[in-house]
């Protein structure tokens, strides 16, 4: 092999939490030489990218960060989104990763060569990296989906999809329309609630919202968990152990735990009566599938703004759109002069990968798990691929908090590499025997889930792919996954 042809020894595209993650656990396994191409002007991922009003994080934030990185500065259980910024920030400075990324750099395909073993990278302006070990940390929501409504190329006023957000935006004396409710929606209407002269909700799916237990964390417990860290480390696992309640036995063992579910979907109907005067108002906010089927969110403030006289909550189809305003299959139009997209992101059309990645035998790997089935590995690694780690894959996701998912893959990633270094190899690869028992094990797992033991069927949820498989959840405890990360059968791999 000539290693001459080889810019760097790993190339990892995306420099949020998991690019990030798979770097600093490249630097604990002495691989010093790795490159981040990152397409945004800064690092963060979906914190620098989201900067929306109201913006914060959906799972507490001692759990929401890394476990052997733990800020005990957070202001809040639930922290800004600005924080977390911050703490991307902290982390890239801390790791000494900053100078090893490249921004505003869009990465358009990768391109394996079996001859040399090595990948070659190729960005929007031309240039091509070459590299031996490729890491794809592009996030699970990192494509937004722009709706494409008749008629909306006409519209005159001003339009704003959340993940482009304008900062100071005043909706003071407009009528403004939001798309879309989910998880952002639930947070940002209320802020746009406040100052709009009116407001129309276009709710395509009603969300499962539960109450949130929020509230500053006070300076004598910051300065606590700074000074005796077991105090914060005990916070975690008290939070982490309440989401595990939630996920597994409300969503992964739906079958066998089903009352768990029911007294979920009830305290969120519950909170949903408590908040909300109008009784076709609140009927038209209840969901009519199974809690989980849709990722819940919390907010003490989403229901509320439907009380408000200039709040209205719009369940009609949108046919077209004209220049000064929206109108529904019924022919009703609802006159607006800014229109705020909360549409969400699309992830199995274009972000299974996020760019092209062609492997050995000239497997095109998005065309292959389109034409086929979504499949990885440990949800990290894909037959046919050589020395190529996907962070955001099939069957990848564990628990409620993203950064299980980062540590149970950068274990993996130590222990894949600690056995090259033992073997004296350098090249890996994941054998078609151990991915297909993995994909017919995690297949047998969902099927007590709720996705296919409950009701989904009018949930338009993100978790279903095209095929109707909901195959982004690993369905096990984070326990399980962690320890079987850190586990995983050696020979499951084929070293050269």
């Amino acid at each position: 092999m000539n290693d001459r042809r080889i810019d760097h020894e790993a190339l990892i595209v995306g420099a949020g939490f998991g690019g990030m993650g798979a770097a600093i656990e490249f630097t604990r396994l002495g691989i010093e030489d790795f490159l981040i191409l990152e397409r945004e002007d800064d690092l963060g991922g979906t914190w620098h990218v989201n900067h929306y009003p109201g913006l914060a994080v959906d799972i507490a934030s001692v759990t929401y960060s890394y476990s052997f990185e733990p800020n005990p500065y957070w202001s809040r259980l639930f922290a800004p989104g600005a924080e977390l910024k911050k703490y991307a920030a902290h982390i890239a400075d801390k790791y000494d990763l900053r100078r090893r990324m490249e921004f505003g750099v869009i990465v358009e395909q990768a391109v394996w060569d079996d001859d040399g073993e090595f990948w070659t990278v190729r960005t929007h302006d031309g240039r091509t990296h070459t590299a031996r070990y490729l890491v794809t940390a592009t996030g699970f929501l990192s494509q937004p989906h722009t709706p494409d409504f008749p008629g909306i190329d006409s519209f005159a006023g001003d339009i704003i999809h959340t993940t482009d957000w304008r900062d100071g935006y005043d909706f003071g004396g407009r009528r403004a329309a939001v798309i879309g409710t989910g998880a952002t929606a639930v947070q940002l209407i209320p802020e746009i609630a406040r100052r709009a002269r009116a407001l129309t909700v276009f709710q395509r799916t009603p969300i499962w919202v539960v109450p949130k237990v929020d509230f500053p964390i006070p300076r004598p417990v910051q300065h606590l968990f700074a000074k005796v860290p077991l105090a914060q480390k005990a916070a975690r696992a008290v939070n982490t152990s309440l989401l595990e309640m939630l996920m597994v036995f409300g969503v992964l063992r739906y079958q066998q735990a089903k009352p768990g579910n029911q007294v979920a979907a009830l305290l969120a109907k519950t909170h949903l009566r408590l908040q909300v005067r109008d009784r076709e108002t609140r009927k038209a906010l209840t969901p009519h599938y199974d809690f989980g089927c849709k990722r819940p969110t919390f907010s003490n403030s989403y229901f509320r703004v439907f009380n408000q006289q200039n709040v209205a909550l719009e369940t009609g189809t949108i046919d077209h759109i004209e220049p000064d305003g929206i109108v529904t299959a019924d022919g009703t139009k609802i006159l607006a002069d800014t229109l705020v997209l909360a549409t969400g992101f699309n992830l199995w059309d274009v972000n299974f990968p996020a760019f092209q990645i062609v492997g050995r035998d000239g497997r095109d790997l998005g065309q292959w798990w389109r034409d086929g089935r979504f499949q990885a590995y440990e949800g990290i690694t894909v037959p046919r691929f050589p020395n190529f780690l996907t962070l955001n894959s099939p069957y990848s996701y564990s628990g409620l908090s993203y950064f299980t998912t980062i540590e149970g893959q950068m274990k993996h990633i130590g222990r894949l590499f600690g056995e090259m270094r033992r073997r004296g190899t350098r090249r890996f690869e994941v054998t078609e025997r151990a991915n297909a028992d993995f994909l017919d094990r995690v297949t047998k797992n969902l099927a007590s889930s709720v996705f296919y033991a409950g009701d989904c069927s009018g949930s338009r949820s993100y978790y279903f792919n095209q095929h109707g498989e909901a195959t982004l959840l690993r369905p096990e405890s984070t326990l399980t996954s962690l320890r079987e990360q850190a586990s995983f059968p050696l020979d499951d791999y084929e070293y050269a």
